[in-house]
């Protein structure tokens, strides 16, 4: 059983999995961009996210965090706080990574990707419209009979105004021949 031994373990015993790891987080913040397979890729980015969080506090327990992560390496670890003082991370509240998917690999077939950090300025989505809420998708089959319920029910609303409007002269008619007779009944109780 696999009790505490959380991530993935890459093909290889603990011991090397993390060492590969260290290497590949190291890789990554001195070149901004690493081409490795996407596995790995997905379990070295919350280390990277966690570096870049410290730096972000930049106190001095974070920097021997920091340091202690990248394998006693201070001379990155003062790049890296340097650069995040510098506001390179100071609009973004995590995300630090970005994985770009190649193809496969032609020996293997393992699927490689481009990982890169996130240096760009994050732009704020502005609210231009209101969209309306968002009705919940029905099945093709149920839409279908729902259009169909729709236009019988138009098909008749018009039905129902042209057979008003018919009889809309025949009320009319009726009530000019109604009008007379009911003059005379009144005259006549008048008299």
């Amino acid at each position: 059983m696999r009790h505490n031994k959380k991530g993935r373990k890459l093909g290889t015993d603990w011991s090397h999995t993390k060492a590969m790891k260290r290497s590949l987080v190291k890789a990554l913040f001195l070149n901004d961009r690493i081409k490795t397979v996407e596995s790995r890729a997905k379990e070295i980015r919350p280390d990277v996210d966690k570096i870049i969080t410290w730096a972000k506090k930049g106190d001095l327990h974070s920097r021997r965090l920091a340091i202690a992560a990248l394998g006693n390496d201070k001379e990155l670890v003062r790049e890296i706080f340097e650069k995040v003082e510098q506001g390179l991370f100071a609009d973004r509240q995590g995300g630090y990574t970005r994985i770009m998917k190649l193809g496969f690999r032609k020996g293997d077939n393992a699927p490689m990707v481009i990982m890169e950090l996130c240096t760009e300025p994050v732009s704020k989505k502005t609210k231009t419209e209101e969209k309306p809420a968002a009705k919940k998708v029905a099945p093709k089959k149920v839409e279908a009979a729902e259009e169909a319920k729709a236009e019988e029910a138009k098909a008749e609303e018009a039905k129902a105004e042209e057979v008003a409007e018919e009889a809309a002269p025949a009320e009319e008619a009726a009530a000019e021949e109604a009008a007379p007779a009911e003059e005379a009944a009144t005259e006549e109780k008048a008299e």
